[in-house]
Protein backbone atom coordinates (compact mmCIF):
# COMPACT_ATOMS: atom_id res chain seq x y z
CA UNK A 1 0.00 0.00 0.00
CA UNK A 2 1.19 3.47 -0.97
CA UNK A 3 1.93 5.96 1.70
CA UNK A 4 -1.33 7.24 3.10
CA UNK A 5 -2.45 9.84 5.52
CA UNK A 6 -5.67 9.68 8.43
CA UNK A 7 -7.14 12.52 6.22
CA UNK A 8 -6.66 10.60 2.58
CA UNK A 9 -7.88 7.21 3.75
CA UNK A 10 -11.29 8.50 5.62
CA UNK A 11 -11.73 11.03 2.78
CA UNK A 12 -11.78 7.51 0.47
CA UNK A 13 -13.78 5.53 3.02
CA UNK A 14 -16.34 8.15 3.66
CA UNK A 15 -16.61 8.99 -0.15
CA UNK A 16 -16.88 5.10 -0.38
CA UNK A 17 -20.24 4.73 1.48
CA UNK A 18 -21.73 7.96 0.34
CA UNK A 19 -21.52 7.45 -3.62
CA UNK A 20 -23.58 3.93 -2.50
CA UNK A 21 -26.60 5.48 -0.45
CA UNK A 22 -24.80 5.17 3.04
CA UNK A 23 -23.80 7.60 5.90
CA UNK A 24 -20.45 8.34 4.73
CA UNK A 25 -19.88 9.92 8.54
CA UNK A 26 -20.66 6.43 10.46
CA UNK A 27 -16.56 5.53 9.30
CA UNK A 28 -15.34 8.53 11.11
CA UNK A 29 -17.36 7.71 14.23
CA UNK A 30 -16.01 4.26 14.32
CA UNK A 31 -12.73 5.34 13.36
CA UNK A 32 -12.53 8.35 15.94
CA UNK A 33 -14.16 5.64 18.66
CA UNK A 34 -11.28 3.09 17.87
CA UNK A 35 -8.74 5.49 18.49
CA UNK A 36 -10.46 6.80 21.53
CA UNK A 37 -9.70 10.19 19.54
CA UNK A 38 -11.66 13.64 19.80
CA UNK A 39 -12.32 15.56 16.99
CA UNK A 40 -9.23 17.75 18.01
CA UNK A 41 -7.15 14.56 17.88
CA UNK A 42 -8.57 14.02 14.82
CA UNK A 43 -7.34 17.59 13.51
CA UNK A 44 -4.06 17.11 14.82
CA UNK A 45 -3.22 13.70 13.17
CA UNK A 46 -4.76 14.38 10.04
CA UNK A 47 -2.01 14.64 7.88
CA UNK A 48 0.06 11.68 9.32
CA UNK A 49 0.37 8.33 8.03
CA UNK A 50 -2.47 5.33 8.69
CA UNK A 51 -0.13 2.32 9.57
CA UNK A 52 -1.33 -0.34 8.28
CA UNK A 53 -3.06 -2.35 10.92
CA UNK A 54 -5.65 0.30 10.89
CA UNK A 55 -6.02 0.41 7.60
CA UNK A 56 -6.71 -2.92 7.29
CA UNK A 57 -9.19 -2.36 10.26
CA UNK A 58 -10.79 0.50 8.72
CA UNK A 59 -11.27 -1.42 5.20
CA UNK A 60 -13.62 -3.94 7.23
CA UNK A 61 -15.19 -1.87 8.87
CA UNK A 62 -16.68 0.02 5.76
CA UNK A 63 -17.74 -3.67 4.37
CA UNK A 64 -19.65 -3.82 7.68
CA UNK A 65 -21.20 -0.35 7.52
CA UNK A 66 -21.97 -1.12 3.67
CA UNK A 67 -23.80 -4.04 5.26
CA UNK A 68 -26.00 -2.01 7.05
CA UNK A 69 -24.41 -3.28 9.81
CA UNK A 70 -24.78 -0.85 12.90
CA UNK A 71 -21.50 0.98 13.91
CA UNK A 72 -22.55 0.58 17.72
CA UNK A 73 -22.47 -3.42 17.34
CA UNK A 74 -19.19 -3.19 15.35
CA UNK A 75 -17.49 -1.27 18.25
CA UNK A 76 -19.74 -3.37 20.92
CA UNK A 77 -20.64 -0.22 23.49
CA UNK A 78 -23.00 3.03 23.02
CA UNK A 79 -22.84 5.92 25.11
CA UNK A 80 -26.15 7.29 27.66
CA UNK A 81 -26.29 9.32 29.49
CA UNK A 82 -22.76 9.96 29.53
CA UNK A 83 -21.48 6.34 30.30
CA UNK A 84 -20.77 3.67 28.18
CA UNK A 85 -23.23 0.73 27.71
CA UNK A 86 -21.89 -2.48 25.97
CA UNK A 87 -24.55 -3.55 23.01
CA UNK A 88 -24.63 -6.46 20.93
CA UNK A 89 -27.51 -7.73 18.38
CA UNK A 90 -29.44 -9.04 21.86
CA UNK A 91 -30.03 -5.73 22.86
CA UNK A 92 -31.64 -2.59 21.49
CA UNK A 93 -29.26 0.31 20.88
CA UNK A 94 -29.95 3.04 22.92
CA UNK A 95 -31.38 6.29 21.62
CA UNK A 96 -31.13 9.68 22.80
CA UNK A 97 -34.83 9.99 23.08
CA UNK A 98 -34.56 7.50 25.82
CA UNK A 99 -31.81 9.79 27.38
CA UNK A 100 -34.74 12.37 27.35
CA UNK A 101 -37.33 10.04 29.11
CA UNK A 102 -34.75 9.57 32.01
CA UNK A 103 -34.20 13.08 32.54
CA UNK A 104 -37.50 13.90 32.30
CA UNK A 105 -38.10 11.14 35.19
CA UNK A 106 -34.98 12.48 37.03
CA UNK A 107 -36.56 16.42 36.89
CA UNK A 108 -40.02 15.28 38.25
CA UNK A 109 -38.67 13.39 40.89
CA UNK A 110 -35.76 15.57 42.20
CA UNK A 111 -37.85 15.90 45.88
CA UNK A 112 -38.16 12.40 46.24
CA UNK A 113 -33.90 12.44 45.29
CA UNK A 114 -32.37 10.64 49.22
CA UNK A 115 -36.49 8.47 49.47
CA UNK A 116 -36.17 4.61 49.36
CA UNK A 117 -38.23 4.66 46.43
CA UNK A 118 -38.90 1.51 44.63
CA UNK A 119 -38.46 1.92 41.04
CA UNK A 120 -38.99 -0.45 38.26
CA UNK A 121 -37.73 -0.54 34.57
CA UNK A 122 -39.58 -2.68 32.46
CA UNK A 123 -37.91 -4.09 29.05
CA UNK A 124 -34.36 -2.97 30.42
CA UNK A 125 -32.53 -4.34 27.53
CA UNK A 126 -29.19 -2.74 28.16
CA UNK A 127 -30.18 -1.67 31.59
CA UNK A 128 -29.26 1.85 30.15
CA UNK A 129 -32.45 3.46 32.00
CA UNK A 130 -32.31 1.16 35.20
CA UNK A 131 -28.73 1.91 35.74
CA UNK A 132 -28.75 5.90 34.73
CA UNK A 133 -31.24 6.18 37.40
CA UNK A 134 -29.65 4.15 40.18
CA UNK A 135 -26.74 6.10 39.60
CA UNK A 136 -27.77 9.31 39.44
CA UNK A 137 -30.10 8.29 42.53
CA UNK A 138 -28.57 6.11 44.68
CA UNK A 139 -30.80 6.03 47.59
CA UNK A 140 -33.54 4.51 45.34
CA UNK A 141 -34.26 0.82 45.33
CA UNK A 142 -34.25 0.08 41.48
CA UNK A 143 -35.81 -3.63 39.69
CA UNK A 144 -34.87 -4.16 35.93
CA UNK A 145 -37.18 -7.08 34.06
CA UNK A 146 -36.65 -7.98 30.46
CA UNK A 147 -38.21 -11.38 28.41
CA UNK A 148 -35.01 -11.91 27.12
CA UNK A 149 -32.49 -13.63 29.16
CA UNK A 150 -29.20 -12.92 26.95
CA UNK A 151 -30.71 -9.01 27.26
CA UNK A 152 -30.17 -9.21 31.20
CA UNK A 153 -26.83 -10.85 30.78
CA UNK A 154 -25.92 -7.95 29.18
CA UNK A 155 -27.36 -5.40 31.53
CA UNK A 156 -25.40 -7.45 34.43
CA UNK A 157 -22.37 -6.69 32.83
CA UNK A 158 -23.05 -3.14 32.39
CA UNK A 159 -24.37 -2.71 35.99
CA UNK A 160 -21.01 -4.57 36.68
CA UNK A 161 -18.85 -2.33 34.74
CA UNK A 162 -20.34 0.80 36.07
CA UNK A 163 -21.64 -0.10 39.67
CA UNK A 164 -24.51 0.02 39.89
CA UNK A 165 -26.68 -2.08 41.99
CA UNK A 166 -29.92 -2.98 40.13
CA UNK A 167 -31.97 -6.11 40.70
CA UNK A 168 -32.81 -7.71 37.16
CA UNK A 169 -36.21 -9.88 36.73
CA UNK A 170 -36.74 -12.60 33.85
CA UNK A 171 -40.13 -12.44 32.68
CA UNK A 172 -42.85 -10.45 31.03
CA UNK A 173 -43.24 -7.18 32.09
CA UNK A 174 -44.74 -6.59 35.79
CA UNK A 175 -45.00 -10.08 36.32
CA UNK A 176 -42.37 -10.57 38.06
CA UNK A 177 -42.30 -7.81 40.53
CA UNK A 178 -44.06 -8.59 43.89
CA UNK A 179 -43.49 -5.51 46.33
CA UNK A 180 -45.33 -2.27 45.67
CA UNK A 181 -44.44 0.44 42.76
CA UNK A 182 -43.43 3.82 43.33
CA UNK A 183 -41.83 4.28 39.58
CA UNK A 184 -43.10 2.71 36.38
CA UNK A 185 -40.31 3.15 33.65
CA UNK A 186 -40.60 1.76 30.51
CA UNK A 187 -39.09 1.95 26.48
CA UNK A 188 -41.16 -0.86 25.46
CA UNK A 189 -41.25 -2.80 22.21
CA UNK A 190 -44.26 -0.57 20.29
CA UNK A 191 -43.26 -0.33 16.65
CA UNK A 192 -46.24 -2.35 14.56
CA UNK A 193 -45.49 -4.96 11.96
CA UNK A 194 -47.00 -2.78 10.11
CA UNK A 195 -44.09 -0.25 9.73
CA UNK A 196 -41.45 -2.92 9.19
CA UNK A 197 -41.15 -1.38 5.48
CA UNK A 198 -40.40 2.21 7.25
CA UNK A 199 -38.11 1.29 9.48
CA UNK A 200 -34.01 1.75 8.34
CA UNK A 201 -32.31 -1.56 7.01
CA UNK A 202 -29.87 -1.75 9.91
CA UNK A 203 -32.78 -1.49 12.59
CA UNK A 204 -34.85 -4.27 10.61
CA UNK A 205 -31.39 -6.54 9.84
CA UNK A 206 -29.89 -6.23 12.64
CA UNK A 207 -31.79 -5.28 15.91
CA UNK A 208 -33.69 -7.81 18.06
CA UNK A 209 -37.09 -7.87 16.84
CA UNK A 210 -38.29 -9.02 20.34
CA UNK A 211 -37.62 -5.47 21.36
CA UNK A 212 -38.91 -3.77 18.90
CA UNK A 213 -42.07 -5.41 17.40
CA UNK A 214 -45.55 -5.11 19.84
CA UNK A 215 -48.55 -6.73 18.70
CA UNK A 216 -52.09 -4.47 18.43
CA UNK A 217 -50.71 -2.03 16.68
CA UNK A 218 -47.57 -1.85 18.63
CA UNK A 219 -49.84 -1.23 22.05
CA UNK A 220 -49.99 -4.82 23.41
CA UNK A 221 -47.30 -4.20 25.82
CA UNK A 222 -49.08 -0.71 27.22
CA UNK A 223 -51.85 -2.62 27.58
CA UNK A 224 -49.99 -5.55 29.58
CA UNK A 225 -48.36 -2.91 31.73
CA UNK A 226 -51.75 -0.87 32.67
CA UNK A 227 -53.22 -3.65 33.53
CA UNK A 228 -50.50 -5.17 35.77
CA UNK A 229 -49.82 -1.62 37.56
CA UNK A 230 -53.11 -1.16 38.42
CA UNK A 231 -52.62 -3.67 41.23
CA UNK A 232 -48.71 -2.62 41.81
CA UNK A 233 -48.28 0.77 41.39
CA UNK A 234 -48.75 2.79 45.10
CA UNK A 235 -51.22 5.47 45.78
CA UNK A 236 -48.64 8.13 45.02
CA UNK A 237 -47.05 6.20 42.26
CA UNK A 238 -45.97 7.44 38.99
CA UNK A 239 -45.12 6.05 35.62
CA UNK A 240 -43.01 6.94 32.99
CA UNK A 241 -43.44 5.77 29.21
CA UNK A 242 -41.70 5.93 26.06
CA UNK A 243 -43.76 5.74 23.00
CA UNK A 244 -44.07 6.03 19.12
CA UNK A 245 -44.34 9.60 17.40
CA UNK A 246 -48.29 8.87 16.41
CA UNK A 247 -49.07 6.40 19.54
CA UNK A 248 -49.53 9.08 21.90
CA UNK A 249 -52.90 9.77 22.03
CA UNK A 250 -53.65 5.69 21.98
CA UNK A 251 -51.35 5.65 24.78
CA UNK A 252 -52.67 8.15 27.13
CA UNK A 253 -56.25 6.36 26.57
CA UNK A 254 -55.01 3.18 27.81
CA UNK A 255 -53.26 4.53 31.36
CA UNK A 256 -56.22 6.86 31.43
CA UNK A 257 -58.50 4.22 31.36
CA UNK A 258 -56.50 2.39 33.99
CA UNK A 259 -55.82 5.16 36.15
CA UNK A 260 -59.00 7.42 35.85
CA UNK A 261 -58.11 9.16 39.31
CA UNK A 262 -54.54 10.30 37.98
CA UNK A 263 -53.46 12.84 35.31
CA UNK A 264 -51.78 11.92 31.98
CA UNK A 265 -49.27 14.17 30.52
CA UNK A 266 -47.27 13.69 27.04
CA UNK A 267 -44.66 15.39 25.88
CA UNK A 268 -42.43 16.25 22.82
CA UNK A 269 -38.93 15.16 22.44
CA UNK A 270 -36.07 17.96 21.01
CA UNK A 271 -37.02 17.08 17.91
CA UNK A 272 -41.00 18.05 18.15
CA UNK A 273 -42.12 14.67 18.09
CA UNK A 274 -44.62 13.54 21.12
CA UNK A 275 -42.80 10.85 22.15
CA UNK A 276 -42.86 10.57 26.19
CA UNK A 277 -45.58 10.31 28.96
CA UNK A 278 -46.07 10.60 32.82
CA UNK A 279 -49.39 9.42 34.60
CA UNK A 280 -49.15 11.04 38.31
Amino acid sequence: MAKQTYQEVLWWASSFLEERGKEGHAILYVFLARKKWTKTDWLLHLKDEIPQNEYEQLQKDVLHLLNDYPPQYLLGYEEFYGRPFKVNSATLIPRPETEELVEWCLQTTAKQKNEKIQLVDVGTGTGAIAITLKLERPHWQISAVDVSKEALEIAQINSQMLGADVKYYLGNTLEPIKEPVDILIANPPYVSKKEWGLMDASVRQYEPSIALFAEDDGLAIYKDIARQAQGKLTKEGKIFLEFGFMQGEAVEQIFQKSFPQKRVQRRKDLSGNERMLVVY
